[in-house]
Order: structure tokens, then C-alpha cells, then sequence
């Protein structure tokens, strides 16, 4: 699925109701892939990635060697060859720095994608966000927008070092630590982007950087975060042991679907209502891309997680789910009746939260699990039009930022 406008200039919307279902554009791959045991197979030649297959080496000369007792043993100078279908998700036995033959096509897919969204803050002009938010924006929309900022900034942080040190470390695929790598660089992107807003306005950094600390509605999204994520970040974990893997999954559904999937996806609306406004539309549009980061993110995410589900013949306690759900819920409610204490135009804390709920409706039924907030409807109809960056902007309103790589971006 394509997120741009194609040389013909049809714009196709992204698949926001469930990037899981959307076709995973590697022709040839077999369907659902990610639900069988077996490998997937290479896609054709005319795709996006190609794989051939390898040619089989002469068998090396055997190697003598002397045992402790003066004996000659043999032993082969090489293994055995990798095959696909040894790999898996964790706990697997092959060979980790060995990329093909895949056995996750889908996993190499969304690395390809990550590369072709490829952008920085410097890009985006920010010329009128700094007159805006001295001269246009009200005191509650400064306080929506700062605070705001300062729950993002530390929980990008909070991402990269999840990634980099609990989770890619697990993983036993190639292809899958790969995109990974990509996403912890994408969050030290996204990190650099608001430290650049705060720095463009004005703002002071070190105060900001801090309510995180001192502000305990933001303190509380972060420190159940952290409960839920240091447990994993130990590089001694046995995930062959059935507690330490449930543990494992938890945390790893925690932060694709909660963290990163509601949290995050959720946490861009306010400034995207003042965008939509025509308040602060540099930073909208830094947020934007952001928000197309973290759409594959998320479900990334919870492919793995699926994923691991499958292979390790195992399921999410329904209990812990709902723990997990309404933990969540309280925290990013209390969260939203601080940003929001006062209304702003077209938004207001009740909005914020019932967005919230219909969106980690959306991840539950991504990952095949009960919706934790039946009923829940969308707030912000917008919302997923608004994500899709549709350009009609005047050349001198902003920098051009739709780099030719970007018209090739497919959404899984």
C-alpha cells in the first residue's frame, strides 16, 4: 500500500484499522507467513528485496587436530549451512549473523520502508511556530504544547534504550535485529526533533526536560514504563523458562501496543489540533513524520509478538492483560487532565481519553486478544487522514520535505 501520491498523483489512504491484515508486498511470500512454522518463500525478482539462492560450496578438507591424549581427531572446518526454517523469533539456534535465506520477508519489508521515510527536524520550517507560540497561542495552548513536548522527549529515550538493550538482543533473526537497529536510531531521531522545536522556540530546555521528574502525572506514564520494561532489559534471561518468557511477552506487548502503539499515537494529537488550526504547523508536520515512524513501530511490534505467540506455544495471562489495560488507562488519564486542565479549542481531556481507548481497542484486536474498552469510538475522526501528510502547501509556507524515495513508501 502506498502512503503517497504515485506519479499519476492518486494518494492512497494507510491502512490505520489494521496494518497486520494489509498484504505484505513481497510476491511469492506465503500467506500469513508469519503464522507458519515454515519459511517463507523468496519474492520474485521484479520486488523490493531479492534473494538468491546459495550456491553450494565444495566441502572444506577436514582439519586434524590432537585431543588432550596425543590422539588425531577430524573435524569439519565449517557448519552446517543455515536453514530458514531453523530460525526463530527468540530462542533459535542458528547462525545470528546470517541474513538469508529469510525466514521473516515481512521483517526486511519494514526495514525497507523505515529507509525510504528517511527525514530530519532540519527540513521543516519552524519560522512561524516560533511567532505563534509568542504572539497567537493562548496560555493553556503553551502549557498543552510544552508539556506535551516534555512527555515525548523522555519517553523516545525510554524506547531507544528498550530496543537497543531488552529486546534486539533477544531476537535470533538477523532480519529482524536489523529494522530494530533502524528504529533505535528512528527514536534518537525523533528525540533530536523535539529538543529541536524547544531550542527553535526559545524555550528552556533544562526546566522542560525535567517536568518528567517533577510533574507527577507525566512521572506516573514513565515510571510504569519502566516497571514494565526493566525487568527485560537483563541479558541473562532465560526465555526457555516458561515465567521468565510470559514475563517477556508482557513486556514486549506492553510497549508495542500500549506504549508505543496508544501512548505515542495518541500523545500527537493535541499539537496535530493545533495544527489543524493553522497554530504550530512546523511542529504538526514534525510530529507527522514521527507518527509514521511509530505506525511501523507498533506493528512491528506486534507481529513479533504474535509471532512469538505462535512459535513458543504460548498465550498473554487475560488477567495480566487486564492489568495492563487498566494501568494504562489510569495513568494516560491522569495525563490528560493535566495537559488539559482548561480546554482548548477543539479538544479537551475527555476527547484525549476516549481517542485513547478506541486506539488500544485497535491493538487488541491487532494482536487477537479482547478488546479491553468495549464501545469506544473514535474522537478524532481526523485523525488518520491527518497522518497521512497529504501535500497542497505553498511552496514558501514550507520546505519541500517529500524526499523522491518517499512516493515509494509501502505500508504494511
Amino acid at each position: 500500500m502506498r502512503a503517497l501520491a504515485d506519479k499519476k498523483g492518486n494518494t492512497d489512504m494507510l491502512n490505520w484499522d489494521d496494518p497486520l491484515n494489509a498484504p505484505v508486498p513481497t510476491t511469492g511470500a506465503k500467506p500469513a507467513a508469519e503464522h507458519s512454522a515454515e519459511p517463507a518463500a523468496a519474492p520474485a525478482a521484479d520486488d523490493a528485496i531479492s534473494v538468491a539462492k546459495p550456491a553450494k560450496a565444495a566441502a572444506p578438507a577436514p582439519q586434524k587436530t590432537d585431543t588432550a591424549d596425543g590422539e588425531p581427531t577430524t573435524r569439519a572446518a565449517a557448519m552446517e549451512p543455515v536453514n530458514a526454517d531453523d530460525k526463530r523469533v527468540i530462542n533459535g539456534m542458528t547462525d545470528v549473523n546470517q541474513l538469508a535465506p529469510f525466514k521473516y520477508p515481512w521483517a526486511w519489508e519494514y526495514f525497507l520502508n523505515a529507509n525510504r521515510n528517511h527525514w530530519t527536524p532540519l527540513d521543516i520550517n519552524m519560522a512561524q511556530d516560533v511567532h505563534d507560540y509568542h504572539h497567537k497561542l493562548t496560555l493553556e495552548e503553551r502549557h498543552v504544547y510544552e508539556n506535551v513536548l516534555a512527555y515525548l522527549t523522555t519517553s523516545d529515550i525510554l524506547a531507544m534504550r528498550n530496543i537497543g538493550l531488552a529486546v534486539m538482543e533477544k531476537m535470533s533473526a538477523p532480519e529482524l535485529q536489523i529494522y530494530q537497529a533502524r528504529q533505535v536510531y528512528e527514536e534518537s531521531l525523533h528525540t533530536w526533533t523535539y529538543q529541536h522545536c524547544l531550542e527553535t522556540i526559545g524555550l528552556d530546555q533544562g526546566e522542560i526536560y525535567n517536568r518528567y521528574r517533577v510533574v507527577p502525572e507525566i512521572n506516573g506514564k514513565i515510571q510504569m514504563a519502566n516497571r514494565r520494561l526493566n525487568s527485560v532489559m537483563r541479558s541473562d534471561i532465560d526465555l526457555r523458562d516458561r515465567d521468565e518468557l510470559h514475563n517477556f511477552l508482557m513486556a514486549y506487548i506492553f510497549f508495542a501496543a500500549v506504549f508505543e502503539g496508544s501512548w505515542f499515537y495518541n500523545g500527537f494529537t493535541p499539537i496535530f489540533s493545533l495544527q489543524r488550526r493553522g497554530l504550530m504547523k512546523g511542529t504538526g508536520e514534525q510530529l507527522q513524520y514521527i507518527m509514521r515512524d511509530e505506525v511501523l513501530h507498533a506493528s512491528f511490534g506486534i507481529r513479533v509478538a504474535k509471532q512469538i505467540m505462535i512459535e513458543e506455544n504460548i498465550r498473554p495471562d487475560a488477567k495480566a492483560l487486564k492489568d495492563m489495560w487498566e494501568e494504562a488507562e489510569a495513568c494516560e488519564s491522569a495525563y490528560a487532565d493535566y495537559i488539559l486542565r482548561d480546554p482548548i479549542v477543539g479538544y479537551s481531556a475527555e476527547v484525549h481519553k476516549e481517542q485513547y481507548r478506541f486506539i488500544a481497542n485497535r491493538r487488541a484486536k491487532q494482536l487477537g486478544v479482547e478488546e479491553p474498552y468495549p464501545g469506544a469510538e473514535a474522537a478524532l475522526p481526523w485523525l488518520d487522514e491527518q497522518a497521512n501528510m497529504r501535500k497542497e502547501k505553498n511552496f514558501f509556507e514550507t520546505r519541500v520535505t517529500e524526499y523522491q524515495t518517499g512516493g515509494a513508501l509501502k505500508w504494511d
